[in-house]
């Protein structure tokens, strides 16, 4: 078979490369999925599709074998091999693969091992720093196993009045607490302002470290779901598959034994994350939800609102729901944060 590489983006390439995967069992092609595509190969016989896979960032995503390919499995092999190599000519020599799990075995024979994994689907990662790296280089403290550690994920985008309450409620009731910050960049506020606005939040809170969440804290409105199918749900999988992840692979190792979560009266996806968390956190992890942090009036508090208030000009009402810390980079930034609501659609 000849290997070649197309671009999806064109058109006639992407409606013969969606008819050959639709036929294998992919069925989703939203553009969330698709746009983040930068390289796809194909495996082509007689100019027919047989077998094809594709790099976007750090993952591997769309591989699929024809099952009409004479030796299925070598052709697999041949195909997540040349999407390493390739990845490693990008610079990219830590790789993550999200699939069903009755292809797990698979991928495990190609040097991915399993990092969290549930009933629709599974997370693998092959390469270097790996989780086990991302845990040793964490700060540590000497009476790690004897004592009681707390867990809080934040994406922070800003750090608010509301983030420092949660935080606070954990460095109450525990020994120490790790908060770990998403380092996604798909945020109004880029993963270096967030870090440095927790840290500067939480300065004065002897208990509290401030870490990056690396590859391992993800947003659970970023996993990939293109393989399931579409009447499967989506938020539920996602959710599940980031509390698994932080349940083994975080959680076990730090001695965490609390993860803290603030209510989310207002955003149903939020809610089901929470729901997760809850069901599969425990009796492991016990899941702290604390009710957020309101303002007079019973004004919740809401990095959304503060976001808002950025793109109506309105200094005074992010006042109302940041710490001064905050609010100082948002006074030095204000035009340039403005401008980048206005350039694009972050949020």
């Amino acid at each position: 078979m000849e290997i070649r590489e197309i671009n999806i983006h064109i058109k006639r390439n992407f409606n013969k490369w969606r008819k050959f995967l639709e036929k294998t069992g992919i069925t989703t092609f939203s553009p969330k999925e698709t746009d983040q595509v930068e390289r796809t190969f194909v495996w082509e016989d007689d100019g027919e599709i047989m077998a094809t896979g594709s790099i976007a960032g750090n993952v591997l995503k769309y591989i699929a074998v024809c099952s009409k390919v004479k030796g299925h499995g070598e052709t697999f092999n041949q195909l997540v091999s040349k999407l390493v190599n390739e990845a490693a000519t990008m610079g990219r020599f830590h790789l993550f693969v999200f699939t069903k799990p009755k292809y797990v075995q698979s991928f495990g024979y190609v040097g991915f091992h399993v990092l969290a994994q549930v009933e629709d689907g599974a997370i693998l990662e092959a390469g270097t720093p790996d989780v086990h790296d991302y845990i040793k280089n964490l700060p540590h403290f000497a009476d790690q196993e004897n004592s009681r550690i707390a867990g809080v994920v934040m994406n922070a985008n800003p750090f608010t009045n509301g983030h420092r309450y949660l935080v606070e409620q954990a460095s109450r009731e525990n020994d120490h607490v790790y908060v770990f910050v998403v380092s996604q960049e798909a945020s109004l506020f880029t993963f270096a302002e967030r870090f440095k606005l927790v840290k500067e939040g939480c300065r004065d809170l002897a208990n509290v470290t401030v870490v990056p969440g690396d590859s391992y804290m993800v947003s659970y409105a970023t996993f990939p779901a293109y393989f399931l199918k579409d009447n499967q749900d989506v938020a539920h999988f996602q959710a599940a598959l980031d509390a698994q992840l932080f349940k083994q692979q975080v959680a076990g190792p730090l001695n965490i034994t609390r993860r803290y979560v603030g209510s989310e009266p207002f955003s149903k996806t939020t809610n089901i994350y929470n729901q997760e968390l809850t069901r599969v956190l425990p009796p492991d992890v016990e899941v702290k939800i604390i009710e957020r942090a309101s303002n007079a009036n019973n004004d919740v508090i809401s990095a959304t609102k503060v976001r808002a208030a950025i793109a109506n000009d309105e200094l005074a009402v992010v006042q109302k729901y940041v710490p001064q810390s905050t609010l100082s980079f948002v006074q030095n930034n204000w035009s340039d944060l403005r401008a980048r609501i206005k350039e694009g659609s972050l949020e």
